[in-house]
């Protein structure tokens, strides 16, 4: 794959991002472009690096013995192709399936649209401010969108809008009142955990946690709108790096509250092992997921899982650390992948 990867950047099919990407890199590292590029291409020789892997995991500030210990994104797409049967990925991607399959670790009221009628919906909103209207397949927040009673007329107003085949609605939440510790780092958001386990033999292994949360106002802690991740240590219950934001920046202090990332501590650790650990074996086909676990005043609850997970958060570079990939950790569990 390497070598195909190379002969696409030689015959110019991707040359206009990988010219991008050795631009952000020459402004990071006051390389030379052309330095910049052959090294690009002998990482993707040796250790199966794309050029965004290259700038992402700045392999450009990394010794060999360094960029050895890194996932990539075809190592990442192995291991998961290796221990996430696809034929049960459908689980995971479809939000009714998810909630219906999980709804021991949910820890609010979902409810499928096209299986209740006015009077169940009714009984839902009675008593709520507010609530969450889903579609059953998306990311990153898209087509969420947030709904407050009080905006509507009627009940049967609210019940026509949700229900409106256009809007493409499938599940209805009640909204989770996180819990303080959780909230105060970035009160506008709701702030996760996204907590990859793996399974072997039977057995869940935790393999990285991150913190995640919003920023600038918005009200999802996705990386794609602006927000940050930053090492959670599961055993101290409290961050342990700095927070990144997907363009590269870095922060020690959040740039909203300006409250310190490293050493601030959350709630319920060992509920919350004790429950991803759980949730890891209930589909025994998909072994790799990383689950976006939310803190409420009674507890850990899961948001979704994803049998996709991505490799990226824990290789951000912090400050003054050493430069330990993500692969060391998939080898503790699993020696023979390479």
């Amino acid at each position: 794959m390497a070598a195909s990867y190379v002969l696409r950047i030689l015959k110019g099919a991707s040359f206009s991002r990988m010219s991008k990407v050795i631009d952000k890199v020459k402004e990071k590292s006051g390389k030379n472009k052309v330095s910049i590029f052959f090294d690009m291409v002998n990482c993707s020789i040796r250790y199966g690096a794309g050029y965004y892997d290259y700038l992402l995991s700045e392999y450009y500030n990394m010794n060999g013995a360094e960029r050895k210990t890194y996932m990539t994104r075809v190592k990442n797409k192995n291991l998961i192709m290796s221990l996430n049967d696809q034929n049960y990925s459908y689980i995971f991607d479809q939000k009714n399936v998810f909630d219906e399959k999980f709804k021991d670790f949910l820890g609010r009221e979902v409810l499928d649209i096209a299986k209740i009628d006015f009077e169940r919906f009714k009984k839902f909103v009675e008593g709520k401010e507010s609530f969450f209207a889903k579609p059953y397949i998306g990311e990153s927040g898209k087509g969420i969108e947030k709904l407050h009673v009080a905006d509507f007329k009627s009940v049967e107003e609210l019940y026509k809008y949700v229900t409106n085949k256009e809007k493409n609605f499938g599940v209805i939440e009640e909204v989770i009142v996180q819990h303080p510790d959780a909230a105060r780092i970035y009160p506008p958001s709701l702030n996760c955990l996204r907590i990859v386990t793996l399974v072997k033999d039977n057995v869940p292994h935790l393999v990285y946690a991150v913190f995640k949360t919003g920023n600038n106002g918005n009200v999802v802690d996705n990386l794609e709108s602006g927000g940050l991740a930053a090492k959670f240590d599961m055993e101290k219950g409290e961050i342990c790096g700095q927070g990144h934001m997907s363009s590269m920046e870095k922060y020690d202090v959040h740039p909203y509250t300006g409250i310190p990332f490293k050493g601030y501590k959350l709630p319920y650790l060992k509920e919350i092992k004790e429950m991803v650990f759980k949730a890891a074996l209930v589909v025994p086909e998909i072994k790799y997921v990383g689950w976006d676990v939310c803190i409420t005043e009674n507890g850990p609850a899961i948001i979704e899982g994803n049998d996709y997970p991505g490799y990226d958060f824990p290789q951000y570079y912090d400050d003054g650390t050493p430069r330990v990939g993500l692969l060391k950790r998939i080898q503790e569990i699993l020696p023979d992948f390479k």
